[in-house]
């Protein structure tokens, strides 16, 4: 991979390149070449790549942001980033495929313990009755950002999966609730899930997904209270392991979040395990420590999977992840 940035006047004194590809100063940092500024690195084992270039000029102030030669965006929970589609990259099929029309209804529900209410939306299809449920963490950006309902939406159109609803859950707190906590867990089974089953009529038990921190507030509330979830979809966990994942330890929630995935690890079985697929980056940090998962969850008696995705940590890649994936395992939940 090359990256360029012209420079025809001089104006920078250092230009390097900031992404979740783990490098050294010396490996992001772009060498003066005439009139512009390259880098070269060996192509990662990924299809696409975000990132932000850092540019120091002569003065020495240093701005962030997305390339000003590579008119490629992504979206992105923090705001744009230049991408860079290597050769083989393709988006999913369904993005242009026809859809059903669906309805958004907003809901709050108190959340005892947390001093605050749990809210979202929730998408549905344009049918009645009950109806299989997707409960989604950081719903609100998965939905602006993944295109999850349009995922669902083309699926049900195409007779994929059966018509079901989709609960986006906003994130709140969110490192404070989703980082293994266990008043948020309570929260969440005791008065969340209930809650939607009040509004809107389910058909059997949900399926619950997320992402990063989300992915570990779905495991840990499944293995406190068995029966909430049907089945786990979990991407990218952040199943913090001090032997893999040091460089988090100053997140608030560090520490707590090791214990719970410890005990979870450690464990030698489990009363009511479920199908869980989890996928996550060939190239991100957490591939390590969701390797280790997969393996305890499947030797506990879980059904579980992990696929492994050409990218890093960020919400394309978890949409480029729906299909097959999310596919096949609601299919196995709500069809079987």
């Amino acid at each position: 991979m090359t990256f360029r940035l012209a420079d025809p006047e001089s104006r920078y004194a250092a230009v390097r390149l900031c992404s979740d590809l783990p490098l050294s100063d010396a490996e992001r940092s772009y060498a003066r070449d005439g009139d512009e500024w390259v880098l070269e690195l060996d192509a990662p084992h990924v299809d696409r790549l975000e990132y932000h270039i850092e540019i120091t000029d002569r003065d020495g102030a240093t701005e962030t942001g997305p390339d000003p030669g590579n008119p490629l965006r992504a979206p992105g929970a923090f705001g744009e980033k230049s991408v860079l589609l290597l050769e083989g990259y393709e988006p999913p099929a369904w993005l242009d495929a026809p859809t059903v029309e669906g309805r958004y209804e907003d809901f709050s529900v108190r959340g005892r313990g947390l001093g605050a209410n749990v809210t979202g939306r929730i998408w549905s299809p344009l049918t009645d009755g009950r109806l299989p449920l997707l409960v989604a963490h950081d719903g609100p950006e998965y939905d602006r950002l993944a295109l999850l309902t349009r995922f669902s939406a083309a699926q049900i159109a195409a007779g994929t999966l059966p018509p079901h609803r989709v609960a986006l859950l906003a994130p709140g707190a969110r490192d404070e609730w989703y980082s293994a906590s266990a008043l948020y867990s309570r929260a969440l089974y005791v008065d969340v899930v209930p809650g939607l089953r009040d509004r809107v009529p389910v058909m059997g038990d949900p399926v619950g997904m997320g992402a990063s921190l989300g992915a570990l507030a779905m495991l840990v509330t499944q293995r406190r209270a068995p029966g909430t979830f049907g089945a786990l979809f979990l991407q990218s966990g952040s199943f913090f392991m001090p032997r893999f994942d040091s460089q988090e330890s100053g997140f608030v929630r560090y520490a707590r979040i090791v214990r719970v995935v410890r005990r979870i690890v450690r464990a030698t079985e489990h009363p009511r395990p479920l199908p869980v697929q989890l996928t996550c980056g060939t190239a991100e940090e957490n591939v390590f420590n969701n390797r280790v998962m997969a393996r305890a969850l499947a030797e506990q008696g879980y059904a579980a999977r992990l696929d492994e995705v050409p990218d890093l940590h960020n919400y394309t890649a978890w949409r480029d992840a729906f299909d097959p994936h999310l596919t096949r395992l609601l299919q196995q939940a709500w069809t079987s």
